[in-house]
């Protein structure tokens, strides 16, 4: 188990006004129509979610990164645990010809709305129940996903994707600072577990979890 960051640069592209986020629509409204993960939530206003999540090509440097950081090659198998509209699954495909490619998210209206190529090989479902047989996989990620589940479903979460994987990398949200604390929560929407680096590196040991894993801030 080790921290890898594949995602940081990504993340800090990104320019987020916090204090306009939090003042410029009513924040529990905006979390009610988030959690439903529909239109809304991925196609909608910024204040409720993404503002419209097209694919733009900029996941493919992270699929590159961890397909030679994993020695991904042609045949192995790939799950995505929160896949969205599976660009990152395209971006594998791109990445690694001849790789086999599944997803899995809690959202109907990602999967219908994903990555026409990847399509076929992505599912509705929750992380707490993969529906694989133990290590079918040769790398399962979980981007910025696990953070949404109550402490009961991140166990039972972790110990699947454990199950399933034989190399496992997670992202989830964390902070250092209580500045960083601050702005988690003006941004977050759907967030049911944040914690500082140290007590989620206590909780994937207590959850058995034995994989990479990075963390993003809002800085």
């Amino acid at each position: 188990m080790a921290f890898v960051d594949f995602i940081s640069p990504l993340h800090k592209r990104t320019q987020r006004d916090y204090l306009a986020r939090v003042n410029e629509f009513p924040k529990a409204e905006a979390a009610k129509i988030a959690k439903q993960f529909g239109k809304d939530y991925w196609d909608g206003d910024r204040k409720v979610g993404y503002g419209g999540m097209n694919y733009d090509g900029r996941w493919r440097v992270v699929a590159d990164a961890m397909a030679k950081h994993y020695g991904l090659k042609a045949g192995d198998r790939v799950l995505d645990v929160g896949c969205g509209k599976g660009f990152l699954l395209y971006e594998f495909t791109q990445a690694v010809p001849g790789i086999q490619v599944e997803g899995l998210d809690i959202s109907t209206y990602a999967i219908e709305n994903s990555k026409e190529e990847v399509r076929p090989f992505l599912r509705v479902g929750h992380a707490n129940k993969l529906p694989w047989p133990n290590k079918a996989f040769k790398l399962v990620v979980s981007l910025n996903t696990l953070h949404n589940l109550e402490c009961f479903d991140l166990d039972r979460a972790l110990r699947e994707i454990e199950r399933v994987g034989k190399n496992k990398y997670v992202v989830v949200e964390s902070y250092r600072t209580e500045e960083e604390k601050a702005n988690l929560l003006y941004w977050q929407l759907t967030c049911e577990s944040f914690h500082r680096p140290e007590a989620w590196e206590w909780l994937f040991h207590r959850m058995g979890y034995k994989g990479d894993w990075s963390f993003i801030y809002f800085e």
